[in-house]
């Protein structure tokens, strides 16, 4: 058997473990007919004699005999050399199949974060500063990630696609969301959590405290199929108080007149009749204090009907145009303060077709809300 067949590239990677750890890492690499011990991470090549190079028998002094491990493997043959190289391997394979994300080597955990995250390598640069950063400690494999995440190509290259079209939305609503006016009393219009006791504004990242925050929903038992969840009693959170009203959202009169300072409805006024809509309003503006706020985000009828003929959601009664959604709120009494979409359709919304992956990729906040899937609307109760 040759040179060239006796020293194939293992491809092995191995366990990383930080700078000051006291771990020895090892990797093992061909050089003519042996399997020498590198120190990683940085390190230097491992000097002949020095402790601990020998790759657990593979090559080099066999600590109990005396005997070179290259000499044991001429004489029993290149055959058995390459049956315990493979051997090792295995092994090896088997226990990197088991590590987790921040037991990677430099090298290999920078290009896991880029292929999960930017869907590529690292480019050449990129590759050579995680390498050695995350090898020094100077970053840890978490910044490294949160780098990445914060980056602009993750925010406006590595789009959804559109199989992953209703996750965009989510993201997109997260995003409105948080642009929300701070509020101390709040009512949330079907705002209940299908696993979560905090309800869908909480979950959904509204960042300010709150002294009171309504959730009206319908009993479990009472939703579609689709929005079953459990019955969730009061209870605090990290924000604030959270009650659960079990009723339709057409009926609030649990909540005095001007006594509340936000209430928003989120994928919910489409639920409910063009009648009961207007009553949802009615009541929404009679509970507002002068000055509070309404928000709204449901579909955009413009482009769902680009999508099909029936509505998206079997349990939808209704899905509004801006300008009919706009005339609504406006019959109640509200100011319309912002009117913005969510998911821009992109060209082709303009040209009056549907394009999934144009949706799914274009998530955020937009200010052509008549090409985007979803409506936001901020709307005010005037002083």
């Amino acid at each position: 058997m040759s040179e060239g067949q006796l020293s194939p590239r293992l491809g092995l990677s191995p366990i990383y473990h930080p700078p000051g750890s006291g771990v020895r890492v090892v990797v093992l690499t061909p050089v003519g007919h042996r399997w020498e011990a590198l120190r990683m991470v940085g390190s230097p090549l491992m000097a002949p004699g020095d402790p601990g190079a020998n790759g657990d028998g593979v090559s080099g002094q066999d600590s109990a005999g005396g005997a070179t491990a290259s000499n044991q493997n001429s004489a029993a043959g290149p055959a058995s050399l390459v049956a315990r190289i493979s051997a090792k391997a295995k092994r090896e394979m088997s226990r990197m199949a088991g590590l987790s994300f921040a037991q990677l080597a430099p090298r290999e955990a920078a290009r896991m974060a880029y292929n999960v995250l930017l869907r590529r390598d690292p480019d050449p640069g990129a590759w050579a500063f995680y390498t050695e950063a995350l090898g020094t400690g100077a970053v840890s494999h978490e910044d490294m990630v949160d780098r990445i995440r914060c980056s602009d190509e993750f925010r406006t290259q590595a789009a959804p696609r559109a199989a992953s079209l209703l996750n965009s939305l989510h993201a997109s609503r997260c995003e409105f969301i948080i642009g929300l006016p701070a509020a101390s009393r709040i009512v949330d219009l079907g705002g209940g959590h299908t696993g979560d006791a905090r309800g869908a504004l909480v979950v959904l990242g509204y960042p300010y405290d709150f002294d009171d925050l309504v959730i009206v929903d319908l009993p479990p038992d009472d939703r579609h199929p689709l929005y079953h969840s459990e019955r969730f009693g009061s209870g605090k959170t990290d924000r604030g108080q959270v009650r659960y009203e079990y009723r339709s959202m057409v009926d609030l009169s649990f909540a005095e007149d001007n006594s509340v300072d936000l209430v928003y409805s989120g994928q919910s006024i489409e639920h409910v009749t063009e009648d009961d809509g207007d009553e949802v309003l009615r009541q929404s503006f009679r509970i507002l204090r002068p000055g509070g706020y309404m928000a709204i985000d449901t579909p955009n009828g413009r482009l769902t009907r680009m999508q099909q003929d029936e509505f998206i959601d079997p349990d939808h009664k209704v899905e509004y145009t801006l300008e009919q959604l706009r005339t609504k709120v406006e019959a109640a009494g509200f100011e319309v303060l912002t009117e913005r979409g969510l998911n821009w359709g992109g060209l082709a919304a303009s040209e009056g077709r549907f394009d999934p992956a144009a949706a799914a990729a274009h998530f955020g906040v937009f200010h052509d809300a008549e090409s985007c899937y979803l409506l936001a609307l901020l709307l005010r109760k005037p002083a």
